[in-house]
């Protein structure tokens, strides 16, 4: 699996963040870790998810600036990770 750290500013609104959880769901990512932080103005916030799947994350990113309140979408790292499953003896 891939896993991304992505960054999103966007506008403080109430249902911002449901909206950006439910687009990443939709899309098949799973989120693995968030910060989010109001920007000094207040009229913004700054959203950082760290999100993996076997998808490309374009799709992720293009969803995501398609939404109304979101300003801007930037990734900051990829990388890859193999994710190791243990079976039950």
């Amino acid at each position: 699996m891939m896993q991304h750290q992505i960054s999103i500013l966007a506008r403080f609104r109430p249902e911002v963040l449901e909206r950006i959880l439910r687009v990443t769901r939709h899309r098949g990512f799973r989120i693995n870790a968030m910060n989010m932080g109001q920007s000094t103005d207040g009229d913004n916030v700054n959203i950082e998810l760290t999100v993996s799947s076997q998808r490309p994350l374009t799709q992720l990113c293009a969803q995501l600036t398609k939404l109304s309140d979101i300003t801007e979408v930037e990734v900051l790292q990829q990388e890859s990770r193999l994710l190791r499953t243990q079976s039950a003896m």
